[in-house]
């Protein structure tokens, strides 16, 4: 492997272009390096790039007789028997998470799973040139399994490669006895959102009997669950045209009534209050509103509106489920943004309950960063 030494060794799994002395001129962007540091002990291997911030992504520590095939082999098998054998998935789903980033020790892949389509999302250089590979240990795991590739605009300009996009298609997916109809080439994320998979299924708790609003309903998954779980009445509020479509059409397939809005959270949360609507549950659940440094001020005010908006439609006793999908947004912070939104709504909120992702989406002890969906549980007064 080419060599990259260490001028100062990272707190946790990545390097920035700062920590680096020097670099074999033989190292291309994208190669498995083998790490050094600065005194010239071996330090591990890594995915090298050096037109990316980040410039080494970190494999493992130990980089003496280092082979990627028996790596990448150990490291997926490990992945999916967590899944099976101690999660139990693919008895109560067909969609979850495979494999997650730097939680399952691969930095820069996300796999989820919906039925015979694997959705391989690539965050890095590095692991993209892995792809092919990749796919073939899977199929060793998913004899019928069909891959798609995806990966953020964001991710292929400052990593410095391109995924060629999917042909459209389309599957049926079971979560919870609930069938959705997912769009793995297309949508946000990988077509779906499995992370939220426990809150949904937690949301039915609070369902029989209320008037519920979810607001930035993607495909209905939360309205879904609380009409299941015998909700009086569902509103599931998004912007995107067709995902409100698609949020009808699994509506159907579940033989379920819902409201579908297709509209802008903020302006009709606004006319929802004007109109003295009151609602016993409303699920807060946009889209990643603090995506930089540069825009966290804005996506921290875009937080504390639609939460205050929220905390003026529910009625006395009634139930606030509030999520944060920002990476950024600390723990504290988003508490501190809830329980100031609640005081600008004339509101008390008493917070009963904290969660996030499922545990498919495991995060590294030294990368506490990967812990990036927060979702509280609040009761108003």
């Amino acid at each position: 492997m080419p060599w990259v030494r260490l001028k100062s060794a990272p707190a946790g799994p990545q390097a920035f272009k700062r920590m680096i002395a020097g670099a074999d001129p033989k190292a291309r962007p994208g190669d498995i390096a083998a790490v050094y540091d600065k005194s010239g002990a071996p330090y591990g291997a890594a995915f090298y790039n050096p037109r990316s911030l980040i410039t080494l992504r970190m494999l493992t520590r130990e980089a003496e007789g280092f082979d990627a095939e028996a790596f990448f082999a150990s490291r997926l098998n490990r992945a999916i028997e967590f899944r099976r054998r101690v999660l139990g998935l693919g008895r109560s789903a067909d969609a979850y998470r495979l494999v997650h980033d730097l939680g399952d020790g691969f930095p820069g892949l996300a796999a989820d799973r919906y039925g015979d389509i694997i959705v391989l999302e690539f965050y890095t250089l590095g692991m993209f040139r892995q792809a092919g590979r990749i796919e073939r240990l899977l199929k060793g795991q998913f004899p019928d399994a069909k891959f798609i590739h995806r990966a953020s605009q964001h991710s292929q300009t400052m990593e410095g490669f391109k995924v060629e996009p999917a042909k459209p298609c389309r599957t049926r997916i079971r979560e919870n006895g609930i069938l959705f109809e997912v769009e793995p080439s297309a949508g946000h994320k990988t077509g779906f959102f499995c992370d939220q998979r426990e809150n949904r299924r937690s949301v039915m708790e609070f369902s029989p009997g209320r008037r519920v609003l979810d607001v930035c309903s993607y495909t209905g998954g939360f309205g879904l669950y609380a009409k299941k779980g015998g909700a009086e009445d569902v509103s599931c509020v998004e912007l995107d045209q067709e995902a409100s479509a698609l949020a009808r059409k699994n509506a159907n397939i579940n033989q379920l009534r819902i409201n579908t809005v297709c509209a802008d959270a903020f302006p009709y949360l606004r006319q929802m209050g004007a109109n003295n609507e009151r609602y016993g549950l409303v699920v807060l659940d946009p889209y990643k509103l603090i995506a930089s440094k540069e825009g966290f001020q804005l996506g921290r005010q875009k937080y504390m509106d639609l939460n205050r908006l929220a905390f003026s439609v529910l009625e006395e006793g009634g139930i606030l489920l509030t999520c944060s999908c920002s990476g950024m947004l600390p723990w504290e912070e988003f508490q501190r943004i809830v329980r100031i939104a609640a005081g600008s709504a004339g509101r008390r909120a008493q917070i009963f309950r904290k969660s996030g992702a499922g545990p498919d989406h495991p995060f590294a002890a030294d990368y506490p960063e990967g812990e990036y969906l927060k979702a509280l549980w609040c009761r108003v007064f």
